[in-house]
């Protein structure tokens, strides 16, 4: 799971949220982990970060904190921490999960990484259909990420499966806007978030 230097973090919802802004990313980013460490079949979550503060809270959580490698972009620091979750797990699948699903259920993502293991490479698609929310692989496989503005058309241009699933909103409903985020909480967020949110009113 990748976490963005909070001040960096989400920067379309500053129109929105003001000065609440990172702490919007922060609380995301921990009701994401929380939910994913109590997914069944989740042995391990790795947050790739070099915000000092997301990585303590993480920790203690009980996520393995790794360094943001090389530090050159989102899919970069995506693929060292597949390779180093890959060496933690010789014999298991590795996905890799946005940090910005405040709703996130664990059996609903639990239901999403059951449907991908038989597939190989697979992702789950954004609520909106453009972008992409969970990109695994097989073992010994490669995660070759390629997020960003579009990245499903990426994805499965690459050769990754699309996973068709229904009934998984919170895996789908990542939060970069106002609209996003009421829709977040029209599915039920995690403690974190609803303490940011209600800072807003």
């Amino acid at each position: 799971m990748p976490v963005k230097p909070l001040e960096q973090a989400k920067s379309r919802l500053a129109a929105f949220a003001g000065a609440h802004r990172p702490r919007l990313a922060l609380a995301f980013a921990l009701d994401t982990a929380a939910a994913a460490l109590a997914a069944p079949g989740v042995a391990r979550l790795l947050a790739v970060t070099r915000d000092a503060e997301a990585g303590a809270l993480l920790a203690a959580l009980g996520a393995v904190v790794v360094a943001d490698e090389p530090g050159t972009g989102l899919n970069a620091a995506l693929a060292h921490g597949a390779a180093l979750a890959a060496g933690l797990a010789l014999h298991g699948p590795v996905a890799t999960l946005s940090a910005d699903l405040p709703a996130l259920r664990p059996d609903e993502l639990a239901r999403v990484l059951s449907a991908a293991r038989p597939l190989g490479r697979a992702f789950l698609a954004d609520a909106p259909g453009l972008g992409t929310t969970l990109l695994a692989c097989p073992p010994g496989g490669a995660l070759r990420p390629a997020f960003g503005p579009g990245s499903r058309v990426r994805h499965a241009a690459g050769g990754a499966r699309e996973l068709l699933l229904d009934r998984v909103p919170s895996v789908r409903r990542d939060v970069d806007t106002g609209a996003d985020l009421q829709e977040a909480l029209a599915l039920g967020v995690g403690p974190h978030t609803a303490a940011a949110s209600a800072a807003l009113v």
